[in-house]
C-alpha cells in the first residue's frame, strides 16, 4: 500500500475527483484543459493503483464504481488540503497565491456581475482560477459544498439553508420584461395586479431542489397563481421569447436592464405589493476562516453592491 501512497500526487487526485464527477474522460479532459490520451493515461494509471475499473460502461453511458464514488470525495478533500499548503494561514497574497476557486450560481445572474469578479481576479491574482456551475433542480449544491466540490454559491431563497454561513449581497426590485410593442408597455411604468395576472408568462424551472421562486411563493401565499404559458431551462432563454412573443418574464431589476439594453424589450416595475429578490452568497465551515475564500467573498459582496448602485442610478420604464 505504502508504494501505491508513494505513486499519489496532486494531479492524479484531480484527475481521478474530475473523471468520477463527469462521467467522461473527454468532458475530463476539457475541464482540466489537458488532451484526452494524457486524461486516459493517468485514468489507467489510477486503475492500476487501486486495483478497480473507476469507471464501467453501462449501456452508452460510463459510470463510476461504488468504491470511485468514495475514493473521489476523498480526492476531492485531499485536494482541498494541499491547496490549503499553499496559502499563509494568516493572510492572502493574492498577486502571488495560485489557488481555484468553483462558484456556483443560476443563469439569472448578471454577466456583467461576474465579468467583473473575473476581471479582477485576472489582474490581482493572475494565478488563481475560477471556475463557474450552474446551479440546477437536480444539483445538490449542499452536498457539493459541503464535500469540497463547491467553495461558494451565489443565489436567492426565499428560505436559505441554515446550516450553511450566509451573507446577505444585494436586495433588487423584481419587473417585468416584455415586447416593445406589448400593449401592456405603451406609456405605462408599472403593471397591475389584474394585467398581470391575466397575462401569459414565460417561467424559468426552479434551480434548487425543495425551492419555489419568489414569484411562485409570494403568489402561493395569497392563493393565487400565473399563466406559465413557456417553461424554459434557463433564464438567458426568457428575454429572447419575451421579445418575440407577447408574454412577461419576471425578474431582478439587474437582469433585466442588462438584456434590455440587447434586445428590443421594454422594463416595467411589477405590481404594488410584489417582494423584493434578496440574492446570497453561501459557504460551507471548512472555508470560513480561510484568507483566500475571505477575499473572494469581500470581492462579490463588493462587485454586487456596486452594481446596484449602477443600476439605481437609471430610471425604470
Amino acid at each position: 500500500m505504502q508504494r501505491g501512497v508513494d505513486l499519489l500526487d496532486g494531479h492524479l487526485l484531480r484527475v481521478l475527483a474530475t473523471v468520477v464527477e463527469e462521467r467522461s474522460v473527454s468532458r475530463a479532459a476539457a475541464r482540466l484543459h489537458q488532451t484526452q490520451p494524457a486524461v486516459s493515461g493517468s485514468l489507467k494509471r489510477l486503475r492500476e493503483i487501486f486495483g478497480d475499473a473507476l469507471l464501467v460502461r453501462d449501456g452508452t453511458a460510463m459510470v463510476p464504481t461504488a468504491r470511485a464514488a468514495g475514493l473521489a470525495s476523498q480526492a476531492r478533500r485531499a485536494l482541498g488540503e494541499l491547496e490549503a499548503l499553499l496559502v499563509e494561514p494568516d493572510e492572502f497574497v493574492a498577486a502571488d497565491a495560485e489557488q481555484r476557486f468553483r462558484i456556483a450560481s443560476p443563469d439569472y445572474i448578471s454577466p456583467s456581475w461576474i465579468a467583473r469578479l473575473a476581471q479582477h481576479v485576472s489582474i490581482e491574482a493572475p494565478h488563481c482560477r475560477i471556475e463557474l456551475r450552474a446551479l440546477g433542480p437536480t444539483f445538490d449544491f449542499e452536498r457539493a459544498l459541503g464535500d469540497d466540490e463547491l467553495d461558494l454559491v451565489i443565489g436567492n431563497w426565499p428560505a436559505p439553508p441554515e446550516h450553511l454561513h450566509i451573507s446577505l449581497l444585494l436586495e433588487d426590485d423584481l419587473v417585468c420584461l416584455m415586447a416593445r410593442e406589448h400593449p401592456l408597455a405603451q406609456g405605462a411604468s408599472q403593471i397591475s395586479e389584474a394585467d398581470y395576472l391575466a397575462a401569459g408568462h414565460v417561467v424559468p424551472v426552479p434551480y434548487a431542489m425543495a425551492q419555489r421562486g419568489v414569484v411562485e411563493t409570494y403568489l402561493g401565499e395569497r392563493r393565487l397563481g400565473r399563466d406559465a404559458r413557456v417553461q424554459v431551462p434557463y433564464f438567458g432563454l426568457a428575454p429572447s421569447i419575451a421579445a418575440s412573443t407577447q408574454l412577461i418574464f419576471t425578474t431582478a431589476r439587474h437582469f433585466a436592464e442588462y438584456h434590455a439594453r440587447l434586445l428590443p424589450l421594454a422594463l416595467l416595475k411589477a405590481p404594488e405589493g410584489f417582494p423584493r429578490m434578496r440574492f446570497y452568497q453561501l459557504w460551507h465551515d471548512r472555508v470560513h476562516h480561510s484568507p483566500a475564500h475571505r477575499w473572494l467573498r469581500g470581492l462579490v459582496a463588493q462587485f454586487g453592491r456596486e452594481l446596484v448602485a449602477r443600476e439605481d442610478a437609471k430610471p425604470v420604464g
